[in-house]
């Protein structure tokens, strides 16, 4: 997780953020936008499907000392975040990350594509095979 702050800080996640124009909280026991999207992307990075898997980045104060968060918020305050936005917030907030993202890759001189072909297999039955069934 170390690898992956410090890649955060070498991007200047933080200080982009605040252009985002990300919906903050109205309430004053709430949590920054700031944290509850780090905690959302941390969760994912620690292997998170669900909401509710978050809490494994919560129960872990380690984690939340390397990123410097006073204690990390229960999944159900990282889904009322998500329930602020509209579709017009999702757009404008959508359309300033993906500017910032781009602006920040063209100052790349290296890339490497990494292409996974796993193929998961559930009750028996391969993924592109259930595609084909529900085609039919």
């Amino acid at each position: 997780m170390v690898l992956f702050k410090r890649m955060l800080e070498s991007l200047e996640f933080r200080e982009a953020f605040v252009r985002f124009g990300i919906p903050e909280t109205t309430s004053n026991r709430g949590y920054p936008a700031l944290q509850l999207i780090e905690q959302f992307i941390v969760s994912i990075w620690c292997g998170a499907c669900r909401f509710a898997h978050a809490e494994v980045v919560r129960m872990d104060s380690v984690l939340c000392r390397l990123f410097g968060w006073p204690c990390a918020a229960e999944f159900k305050a990282i889904m009322r975040l998500f329930k602020r936005f509209d579709m017009l917030t999702n757009e404008r907030v959508q359309m300033q990350m993906y500017s910032w993202l781009f602006g920040k890759l063209s100052g790349l001189t290296k890339v490497t594509l990494d292409l996974d072909s796993t193929v998961v297999t559930r009750n028996g039955v391969t993924g592109n095979a259930i595609m084909a069934q529900k085609r039919e």
